[in-house]
This record gives structure tokens, sequence and C-alpha cells, in this order.
């Protein structure tokens, strides 16, 4: 006689309960970014990563962090610190950190005919920002296949500029800077032309100029426009994250175009010495690049108060989501905004393009303004507390424009990253990395118990806001 079957949920449901669920997509997501930091602060804190003996561990992990997180901000000259071992680290950092670690591991999961699995495609899934599983395997090959061509396109376009220049030299300039326009990194090594020139010489090269900025706006748009765009021909329509994508972006960049000269024209330390043609490339450049690349063709330590005030604006804002570039991202602004014009125009519901804006998306956009703020806030407060700013001419603004470069994973400096101390350095490196995985995934990341297991049904209550 068999015995009857025992269900242990029945019996031990307590013990069910308590049991581990294991990590989330993205506490996966955030660890990995942390393994990658911590292997490229070991590897840039050997002797043979530098020209002038050992980096501090301290400078070698803000430089890891700035790298991964696809910031850009750095403590020393990247040419100057870093011998081409050092230098092609931080070319690994940055391709890595742009794509994601948990991006490339599946994707050679499925180039060695492995198959990612339930957990995997959730995983994978978070990662580039895919709203289907059933589009994890295709989005996962294009990214990879978009990046290498695009990539290697630019590196051809600038290879015609600077190995005539340079000579073999020139090659891996042109790579380096490949790599680091397409994934939104801003890290140069140009510092043999004058230490943190970026690109200060080139206003005129429009060669280089434009295709820096073509890299940086490609690699900005993010992969799930790209694919959209690419299956146009057969769908013959564009979805509506696409066109939101595209539209704020062209605005964004006309109006930070014209902004920038209007502002900076009869500035003597940076547009006023320069022809029409070196004003134009510069200001267009300023105004890409403020999105979240980290290049700069003009000296930003001299811009007007006006001109970083509204440079805070663009570099907060961002790019767009599953992008190499950071901010709050051009969507959540536009939602932001088209949810304040639906309810001053008395309307219930948020559209826009004459789509309606499920609650939930404005919940989020609202979560990541709220933290994303929180985060500047703190990190500001601290380059002021922490830092020597006014002995070194700095202000108030200038540690709030350093901030919001960390967070928007920007990184473009007016100067109080070089001068910070130990701790300014430790928040900016945290601040860079809560804006590469996001707000809100940091947030989740760090929550104990993600799952709700029903949802639970509240008296409502009134409160009275504005």
């Amino acid at each position: 006689m068999k015995k009857p079957f025992k269900n242990p949920s029945r019996h031990h449901p307590a013990k069910n309960r308590n049991k581990p669920r294991g990590y989330s997509p993205t506490q996966i997501i955030c660890v990995s970014f942390v393994i990658v930091i911590a292997l490229g602060t070991l590897l840039l804190s050997l002797p043979i990563a530098s020209r002038y003996g050992r980096m501090r561990v301290i400078d070698a992990m803000f430089t890891a962090t700035s790298a991964t997180c696809v910031t850009g901000l750095v403590v020393r000259d990247t040419w100057t610190q870093f011998t081409v071992f050092g230098q092609a680290v931080i070319l690994v950092l940055i391709q890595v950190g742009g794509l994601g670690l948990v991006t490339l591991t599946s994707f050679f999961n499925l180039v060695v005919g492995k198959k990612l699995g339930l957990r995997g495609m959730k995983l994978a899934s978070e990662s580039i920002n895919s709203t289907s599983f059933g589009d994890v395997p295709h989005l996962l090959r294009m990214i990879f296949t978009f990046t290498l061509t695009v990539e290697s396109i630019g590196a051809v376009l600038l290879g015609l500029y600077f190995v005539p220049a340079y000579g073999l030299h020139g090659v891996f300039i042109a790579i380096f800077l490949a790599v680091s326009a397409f994934c939104n990194a801003g890290f140069d090594i140009l510092g043999f032309l004058g230490e943190y020139t970026s690109l200060m010489t080139f206003n005129g090269r429009y060669l280089v100029i434009f295709t820096i900025m073509a890299l940086i706006i490609v690699g900005g748009l993010g992969f799930i426009v790209w694919n959209d765009l690419l299956a146009y021909r057969k769908t013959k329509t564009l979805l509506l994250h696409t066109k939101v994508v595209l539209l704020t972006t062209a605005f964004l960049i006309f109006i930070g175009t014209v902004c920038f000269m209007l502002f900076e024209w009869n500035n003597p330390a940076t547009l006023q010495p320069m022809g029409m043609k070196e004003k134009i490339g510069a200001s267009l450049m300023q105004s890409v690049t403020m999105r979240t690349a980290g290049f700069n063709s003009v000296d930003l330590y001299a811009m007007r108060d006006s001109t970083k005030v509204f440079s805070i604006v663009l570099m907060f804002i961002g790019a767009a989501p599953g992008s190499t570039g950071g901010g709050i991202k051009v969507t959540t602004i536009a939602v932001i905004i088209m949810t304040a014009v639906s309810i001053i125009r008395g309307k219930e519901e948020p559209y826009l393009l004459k789509r309606r804006i499920a609650a939930n998306v404005v919940y989020r956009s609202l979560a990541i303004l709220f933290l994303g703020v929180v985060t500047v806030g703190v990190t500001a407060i601290t380059l002021m507390a922490t830092s020597p700013l006014e002995a070194n001419g700095l202000t108030g603004i200038d540690a709030t424009f350093e901030a919001v470069s960390a967070f928007a994973t920007v990184g473009v400096s007016s100067g109080s990253t070089a001068i910070g101390s130990p701790f300014s350095k430790v928040m900016l490196i945290l601040s860079m990395f809560i804006g590469r995985v996001g707000p809100v995934s940091f947030g989740l990341s760090l929550a104990a118990q993600q799952n709700v297991s029903r949802k639970l049904i509240v008296p409502e209550g009134r409160i009275v806001v504005g």
C-alpha cells in the first residue's frame, strides 16, 4: 500500500515563505558592474598601467568606475597618466560598460549555441530594456553587430585624419575615440596635445568633430530605436518610444546649439576668438556632448554661469533608454512634461502624441526624477562641504555641475573633480554607479524582498497638494 503524498508547502508554509528566492535581475546587473569595476581598479593600480609609478587605489577606482559607467570624469589626464596598457584597460572597460557585462555574456552564450532559459531571458531582457522575451535573442545579435559596425565605420573615418597625422599611433587614437564616442564615455587620449584639452583643438576639423558627434548621437538614441528604424521597411510604422526619442533628441540638440552660441558668443575665453566655422562646430559639439558624452570643445571652467546652468539641465535629461548614455532619459522628461500639460488642461489622464500614457509609466518617471534630484543634491552638497572650491576659484554651481555630470554619466568637468577630497571622490563614484544602472534599478537591487504576494486593499486617503 502506497503512503499518501505529503505536500511540504502544506505542512511547512513558513519554511517555504522564508526560502531564498535567489538574486533578482537588477541585483545581478548591479553586481556585474561592481565586478568589472573591481577588476578594472586592480589592473589600473598595477605599475605597468601608469607612466609615473603606481596610481593610488582611490584614483584607480575612480577611473575604473568612470570608464565602466561610461562617464568620462577623470582625476588624471588619460594620456599623461596611463601607459598603452592602462589605456587599453580603459578602452575595454568602456566597451564592456557601454554594452553591459550581462548583455555581452548573454550574446556569447547564444553564439556558442547555449540556450538562455527563462531566467537568462529575464536577465538579458532587463539588461537591454526589452519589453518582450521573444525579442531578446534577435536584439542581442542586433546590438553586438550594430555596435561593431558603427564603431568600425567611426574608427575608419577618424583614421582618415589621425593616421596621416600620427602614423600607427593614429590607428589606436581613432579606435579609442570611436569606441569612447559611441559608448558616450568621453575619454580621450589626446593629452599629448595638451593636458585635458579633449577636442578643443579640433573645432575647425569637421571630419573629426562631426564623426564623433554622429557616434555620440547614434549611441545615445538606444538600441530599441535603431532596431525599430531598421525594421521600418517591413513594418512601415514606428513605435511611440522611437517617435518620442527622435523628436526630443532633435529638439534638445537644436535648442542646445542655439543657446550655447547666444550665451558664449562674446565670451573671450570660449567662442569670441573663434571664426564662424569654429563657433558653429564648437556650439553644436557642446550641445551634443552635454547630453551625456563628456567630450568638450571649449574650456568648461571659463563658461558663463548661465551656460553652466543650462548645461546642467541638458546633462540631467541625458540620452534615451536602452542606450549607452545616461541621465534620467529623454522619454522620462517627455512623460513628466506631458503629464503636467494634461493636468493644466484639465485632463484626467496624460497623453503623448495622441497616445494615452499608462499610470505605471508616469509613476516610474516621477520616481526616476525624484531619485535623480536626491542623488545630485546629496553629491553636490558633499562636494561643497568637503572640497576647497573657493580656494580654487570655484562655486556651488561648479559643484552642482560636477554632481550632475557624474550622475548623468556625462563626464564633463568644471574642475571640482581634480581638487576633490577622497570622500568627495567616493560620493562621485557612487553617483556614477547609480546613474549607470539607473536610480530605480539601484533602489530595487537594495530591496530585500521584491516579490509581492498579493495586492493589499487599503482605505483611500485624501491629501491636499499644490
